[in-house]
């Protein structure tokens, strides 16, 4: 096998296979990237059994062939290259990797051991905006559990309804949920998936094209431009999140987003884990006042202008979660809405676009 193809083009295609090379399996050519030449182009494949990731690129290939390269190592060296044409050649269980005046002969590994892509059967699969699918991705998925003992609770349900597509994540202290609004859809669309798959999926460049997802029984696949991603689907009953959504609320305070995400950072300074971040709402004042107390350390509070609708209240939060929140609002302004100071408080973008995040709250001593 005899290729050359441009040092930027390979370590783009080389970074967004990675995510895909198993670093702990007992299988040395897990390990490993697949690298398959055949007319133009090269065929990248990497695999932990779990998930899968394919990648093709324009090459100049003189030789067809494949071979399996440790993913790792040929990455870093890479990285290091000067930004030119970097030439492949194999020879028996080794290849030579040039580039201007720097080359490296590296052992491979028996490309015939690396297990075939997979075949998937889709019984259902959507198109939508990519550009869309990454903002989805990125309000929900920092909610998601790091509990692995808890499988459903580190993954994102996705489904689709009459308007649109729905993302909602949730680690039991919160729930983020998105929507996003466009016609076409197919019904009947649902699964569970890996919130730090969709990351990754999530981080390729963004453009004005599509992606695909499909589902089969147990897979799930993403097709974007020349990238296809599979990885199991999470099995389980995600929990029940509408009926931790209220349908009224006894108090409804409208903020700037900006001015509450500063007032937050800045009493946070005082707080920690345990001195939770007060919202003390005041419907005939019309402000709302942020505080915090820690014992070891002092107080802080800012008052913020804001509308109050309904009753006067007081709420706390941790503030960390607090800011997740925010942070993901797309709108300038942001409605808090409250029952009592012991049930949970929404933060809602006020505008169209559909994003609501539900905090449970802590006790007020």
């Amino acid at each position: 096998m005899k290729f050359n193809i441009n040092k930027s083009e390979l370590l783009n295609a080389l970074t967004i296979v990675s995510k895909g090379a198993s670093s702990r399996s007992t299988l040395p050519v897990l390990s490993g990237v697949y690298i398959k030449a055949h007319g133009g182009s090269l065929v990248m494949q990497t695999t932990d059994l779990e998930r899968s990731i394919r990648y093709e690129v324009p090459a100049l290939v003189e030789e067809e062939g494949a071979i399996v390269i440790p993913e790792k190592l040929l990455l870093d060296i890479v990285k290091q290259l000067p930004d030119a044409a970097v030439g492949f050649e194999t020879f028996e269980g080794t290849v030579s990797v040039s580039c201007d005046q720097s080359s490296f002969v590296l052992k491979t590994l028996d490309a015939q051991d690396f297990p075939e892509f997979p075949t998937v059967d889709i019984t259902n699969s959507i198109v939508v905006p990519f550009d869309a699918f990454c903002t989805m991705v990125k309000r929900v998925a920092k909610v998601v559990s790091k509990d692995q003992s808890h499988a459903v609770l580190t993954g994102v349900l996705i489904s689709t309804s009459e308007a649109g597509l729905k993302m909602v994540a949730t680690d039991s202290y919160r729930l983020a949920v998105s929507e996003i609004e466009f016609g076409g859809v197919q019904q009947g669309f649902e699964a569970i998936v890996s919130g730090a798959f969709l990351q990754e999926v999530a981080s390729l460049p963004k453009t004005d094209d599509v992606i695909e997802i499909g589902l089969s029984q147990n897979q799930i696949v993403f097709t974007y431009q020349n990238t296809v991603f599979i990885n199991r689907r999470i099995e389980g009953n995600f929990p029940n999140y509408k009926q931790l959504i209220p349908g009224s609320y006894a108090t409804q305070t409208r903020f700037s987003t900006q001015e509450l995400i500063t007032a937050v950072k800045r009493v946070s300074l005082i707080s920690s884990l345990s001195s939770p971040v007060k919202f003390d709402m005041n419907e005939a004042a019309g402000n709302a006042v942020v505080n915090t107390v820690s014992q070891d350390v002092g107080s802080a509070e800012v008052v913020l202008d804001c509308d109050v609708v309904g009753e006067s209240t007081q709420i706390a939060f941790n503030h960390q979660y607090v800011l997740d929140g925010l942070a993901s609002i797309p709108t300038p302004e942001v409605y808090l809405e409250t029952q009592s100071p012991l049930k949970p408080g929404i933060f809602k973008s006020a505008g169209e676009e559909k994003f609501l995040y539900l905090v449970m709250p802590v006790r007020i001593a």
